[in-house]
Formats: C-alpha cells, structure tokens, sequence
C-alpha cells in the first residue's frame, strides 16, 4: 500500500479526522497502518514531554503503535503557524529528520497516513513547504474538502495547486463539518463532477470513532 499524504482545503476542517479514519479503514482491510503528524504546533507539556492532540490521535488510531517521537518528530508549544511557532521555539524543521521518522514508521506498517498542517498552501518553514515533503518522500495526496460555504472555490483552488507544484492528487474526501449548510448533498455531487480525482467517501457531521472506516471506500 502507497503511503499517503493528508491535506486540507483549509485549517479546521477535519484533517485529523479524516486522517483517523483512513487508518480504521486501512486496519479493517488487515493492514498494518501508522499515522504520522511531522509538524504540529499547540502542544501540552506532560512528563514524555510536548504533546499535540493531532498525533495523539493518530498514535491512538495506529497499528502497530509507534514511538511518539516519529508519529510527531516536531511537536511546536505555540498554536501558530509552524514557521512562527518554531522560530519562537528555538527550532529548525528539519527535511532529513522527517524523512528519517517516516522511514523508521514505513518499515513495520503496510500503509502510513501523513497529515500536513492547515491547507496546502501553509508552509513548514522560511524555506520549506508542504510540496517539498510530499515531493521528497513521493506521496500521493489525498485531499479533505470542509463542507460549507465556499468550499467549491477552495476545493478547486486547492487542487489545481496540487497539480501546479508537481504532486499527484489521487483522491479526495468530503467532511460535512457545517450541519447548517445548505444544498450540501448539491454541492457535493457538483465537486464530484469538477474535482480530477476519485471521492473516496464522505464523512457525516459528528461520526462515531468506532464508526469511520464504513464511510471510506479506499484503494487496497
């Protein structure tokens, strides 16, 4: 199984979700399948040290569990942007310590979900994007659409950056996070229609945990 790289069409609007129930549907498959959050600012101090509720949840999602340190090899105290929060941390994130986690995460699973931080467009540092990650460990991308006004502008948007920075858009997932939209079930079959790559589900408002991998259909 191809490892696979989690974007978003904005910050907010379930990545880490998504991300959780790609694993669930990995495991109910019989795969061996890792979460992985490189980057991730808002972090709590406990005695292991910083922790981030993103890769807590994706640690928790996993199997085999791996060590923390790899699922979130930069665990950034300040919930800001990652190039600020690691400039006021003392810190320089680092391609090669990523790539060297992903590694040690790829050898024991069959599938590793890597979640990036807020849409595609956010980057990592000063001089490192998200398009340079997903280009150096050769990810697919698979993108989550925020259901809610405006996401047919961003969904495209969103894609058509993608293909610009030289990445592979292989599927897509819609997330309806506003229960108040209207038209959804319309706008969703207008972004099926417009959107180049394959829906691989759709997640309801809310959905239950032990719950999610029905709502996928993902690639074996």
């Amino acid at each position: 199984m191809t490892p696979l790289f989690v974007t978003g069409t904005d910050t907010g609007i379930g990545k880490t979700l998504v991300s959780c129930a790609l694993l669930h549907a990995f495991r109910a498959h019989g795969l061996r399948a890792v979460g992985m959050k490189p980057v991730a600012s808002g972090c709590e101090r406990t005695a292991d040290g910083w922790r981030n509720e993103d890769a807590l949840a994706l640690l928790a999602a996993s199997e085999p569990a791996p060590a923390y340190a790899d699922v979130n090899p930069y665990a950034l105290p300040l919930p800001l942007a990652p190039e600020i929060a690691a400039r006021e941390a003392g810190v320089q994130i680092d391609l090669d310590v990523i790539g060297a986690a992903f590694a040690r995460l790829r050898e024991p699973a069959d599938a590793v979900v890597v979640e990036g931080v807020g849409g595609w467009a956010a980057p990592l540092s000063g001089r490192l994007d998200q398009a340079d990650l997903v280009r150096a460990l050769r990810l697919p991308v698979v993108m989550v659409v925020g259901m809610r006004l405006g996401c047919q502008n961003h969904a495209r948007l969103t894609a058509r950056a993608i293909a610009a920075d030289g990445c592979e858009l292989a599927g897509w997932i819609a997330n309806d996070i506003d229960p108040g939209m209207e038209r959804r079930d319309e706008n969703f079959e207008l972004l099926k229609a417009r959107i180049p790559a394959p829906c691989w589900g759709r997640l309801p408002h809310a959905p239950k945990m032990d719950e999610l991998a029905r709502y996928l259909s993902v690639p074996s």
